[in-house]
Parts: C-alpha cells; structure tokens; sequence
C-alpha cells in the first residue's frame, strides 16, 4: 500500500536534503529556532510590518536612509535595499511610517555640528517605500526649534502626535522628551510638552543625561511609551517606560506616568541594550521588539542588532522581560518558515582547516582554522528547485586589532565573494549573511581564507521570497 503525504511543507523540507562532502550521514536538519542577532552590526533599528505583509526596516546608517525590504523578520540582514539621499550630515535614527495612504521618513539630520540637528520629513505616495519617489518635505518642527533627534508619531484618538528628544535650551545638559499635536504628517501646529526628563538613578548616571529613543505601543487603550536612558556609549543604557490613556489630553504632562525601574536592562552577558521598535510575527499572533545592544563589554557604540518575543503585563503594558541568552537559540517567529541547518564540523575540511570544540557552539563545535592559502571547508547542498536562497551563517571573528575578517565564499566552483563578519571575539558569535544562487539538485558550498580569520558554528539556508 503506499504511503500518503498529508504535509506538503513537511514534504518540501525532507526535500531540501544538505549533505557533506565526503560523508554518508545526514549534516542537515529541520530547524524551528534561532539565534537571536538580528544584523551584526548596526544600531537604531526600526522595523514595520505592512498590509502587503512585508517588514521595511530602517537603521542609522549616518550619511543616508537605508530601507530593506524582507518577508521574514530572521532575513533581514540579506533583503534588498533602497538607498534614499537626504544630503549633509549625520543621520541618525530614521523611521519609516505609512499614514493615510502615504509613507514618511522622520530622521535627524545636522549641517556638520551636532548642535544643530533638527528633524526632517520625507513623503513618497507610491504602495511600496522601495519603489516611486521621495519628496523632501523640509523640518518638522515646532516654535522653540531646540536641538532634536528620534522624531516618532503617535496616532492616538483619531489625532497625529510628534515625540522626540531634545534640549530644553541651546546647551548639552539634559535630553528630554517632548509631544506636540500635528495638523499633518509634516506639521506641528501646537508648542512642544516636556513629557519626561532624566531623574532617577538610572537615567542620571552619565553626562549628559539622557532621555531618547521614544517608541509608542498602545494596547487595550494604554498607551506605552518606551524610551531610552542613560548613556548610549555605556553598558548602562537601557529601556524606561511612561503611560497615558488614549483618552487623557496627551498634551498635558499630568495625563504621563513614569516607572521609578527601567524595564530592560543589561542582561545575560549583553550590554546596553536600547532604542528598539516593536513589530509583530509574520502571521500576528506574536509580539516581538528590535533592539541594539553593544556587541561586548565596553563596547560603546559599536553594536549589534537583536530581537526576542514579548509578553504583556495585566496592565497592558509590554513585559520585556530581559535579553534572550545569545548562545540558547529561541523559536522562530510564528508563521516563518523553518530554515535548514548544517553545522560547521560536518563539512569537507582542506589544508590547514579543521574542527573544534566549541563551548557556545550549536553542537559543541566548529568550523575554523582556516588561516592559510588553501585551507577551505565545503558543503555539499542539495535543493529540489533552482532559485535564489538566503544563508545565514552564525559567525566569530577575534581577529587581533578589531578589524572586520572575511572568509571567500563561492557556490559550485564560481567566483568568490567576501563573506562578512564583524570582530567583537572568539566565542561571541554574529550572524553573517548572503544571497546566493543554487540549481536543482547538487550544489557545493565552500568557504576559504580571506582576510583576517573568522569561524562557522553553523549556517541556515532557506529559499529567498
């Protein structure tokens, strides 16, 4: 009698068959987790889940605003990219909000000298922010035109509301955070409200003190406003939490209520986590944050990005718990597809490369020492349909002096390409990614000496969408 497939997905995983050179065991297996980085290097991550249910995802980038467009939150790092030109200098923190039927960009930008960053707008009308064109719609701002960064909007009780942080008077003393009421999304019609000001402990313990990176989330007519403290260059910074009722009068300072504790703070072995965006899973069931945090201790603004699944507190505010351990994988978002795993030891090894152990690797061990000419690792990836796929490999770098290493990576026997991976040590694994072309059938994946070292706990593959 034969047997009857009931699961097509399942049918297709079983399909997607990766397996060593050299080797008669099975490498590759069915995944449903992840480690939680995000991209291996960036800050300011803002992420936004549209109705064509594609995440857009902006970061500082410093002289531009990038946008990537991805299906899956855990593909980020390899979605494609549009580039949109602000001019001159210092872009910091855009955000990308789609409002009656069009798409804005609030970010900060100055002329050269921090003391003038203001915040500016840019409009595109077209139904995909990666497509059509960007009209530059000038600063937003109001009567004072102080110092100000981190621009969001709150749509709230059928009213636009700007948040941002900025200097009460023309010095450097205090980053506050402020609201003021928009006629429209390039336009403040009201003077600015201090909302909150740093006053404890936390939010004083460096100079100057800092109030930023406002995030609004509202729930069951709870508004919770989830900032920034402390300074960004240290471990200490973290994440505070103020609340409003949707039906209060959110210009009025009395309407916003500050917890004495930050909320998410430095935790199994990150540091400085902050300035984050919340999102949702591919299919709504599941509320997650994005979030930067120093890629080691004392890291400063050298950073990584990450992300973990939340819950909710009985009084409607998010209950972030605190950053997820980096080396315990944590499921895959609701509704992503699973990826296809091979771990880094299972390859084919040439010259001087071989395996290792490895204390925070997937499986106990690694991939590496492939630190001379000719030295390589190979995988052999066998796939039921030609196409592009997206690798995601988990990745370590502790090459002496800092620098960025990269490994040679080349799909069956074609040119080479640097593979990327940041250095923030041995053991402190990143993710670095590619976007690459397989056939049907077999394919060889192979990785060898570039410049610098770096080594592979494992790498993902799954079919780009």
């Amino acid at each position: 009698m034969k047997a009857i497939v009931r699961n097509p997905l399942l049918l297709a995983l079983c399909m997607l068959l990766l397996v060593p050179m050299g080797q008669v065991t099975d490498a590759a297996s069915s995944r449903n987790n992840v480690y939680n980085v995000v991209m291996q290097d960036g800050a300011d991550p803002w992420v936004y889940k549209h109705t064509d249910g594609y995440y857009y995802f902006t970061k500082t980038t410093g002289g531009n605003v990038t946008i990537w467009k991805s299906a899956e939150l855990t593909t980020i790092d390899a979605a494609p990219t549009r580039v949109v030109e602000t001019g001159c200098c210092n872009i910091w923190a855009p955000e990308l909000h789609y409002i009656d039927g069009a798409w804005y960009i609030y970010y900060a930008k100055d002329d050269g000298d921090n003391a003038n960053h203001r915040m500016y707008v840019m409009e595109n009308t077209s139904a995909d922010p990666t497509q059509g064109t960007w009209q530059n719609k000038g600063q937003i701002t109001d009567k004072a035109n102080k110092w100000a960064i981190d621009g969001t909007v709150l749509q709230a009780g059928g009213q636009l509301y700007f948040i941002w942080s900025g200097w009460e008077g023309d010095v450097n003393v205090s980053q506050n955070l402020y609201i003021a009421h928009m006629s429209n999304p390039w336009t403040i019609d009201s003077n600015r409200v201090e909302i909150s000001r740093p006053t404890y402990p936390w939010e004083t313990n460096h100079s100057p003190y800092v109030n930023e990176g406002p995030q609004v989330v509202v729930r069951d007519g709870v508004i919770s406003l989830v900032y920034s403290a402390s300074g960004s260059w240290t471990n200490d910074y973290c994440l505070g939490l103020i609340t409003a009722s949707v039906s209060s009068d959110l210009l009025n300072p009395a309407s916003w209520t500050k917890r004495s504790q930050p909320i998410f703070a430095s935790g199994n072995g990150l540091y400085g986590p902050g300035h984050h965006s919340f999102t949702q899973s591919s299919d709504g069931t599941e509320d997650w944050i994005v979030y930067h945090t120093a890629k080691f201790d004392g890291a400063g603004w050298n950073r990584e990005i990450r992300m973990q699944k939340f819950t909710w507190n009985a009084d409607h505010t998010p209950n972030l718990g605190v950053p997820a351990d980096p080396n315990v994988p944590i499921p895959l978002p609701s509704g992503e597809t699973p990826h296809i795993r091979v771990e880094g030891e299972k390859g084919t090894f040439g010259g001087a490369a071989y395996a290792s152990q490895s204390p925070n690797g997937s499986g106990g061990m690694k991939a590496g020492h492939i630190d001379t000419q000719g030295s390589y690792v190979e995988y052999a990836v066998k796939v039921p349909k030609a196409g592009e796929y997206i690798l995601m490999a988990r990745t370590a770098n502790g090459t002496a002096g800092g620098d960025w290493s990269h490994l040679q990576l080349a799909v069956n026997s074609g040119m080479p390409s640097p593979f990327y991976i940041t250095n923030k040590g041995w053991e402190n694994w990143g993710l670095s990614t590619a976007r690459i072309q397989l056939q049907k059938g077999s394919n060889t994946i192979r990785f060898t000496k570039g410049a610098g070292y770096g080594e592979i706990d494992f790498f993902d593959i799954k079919r780009a969408k």
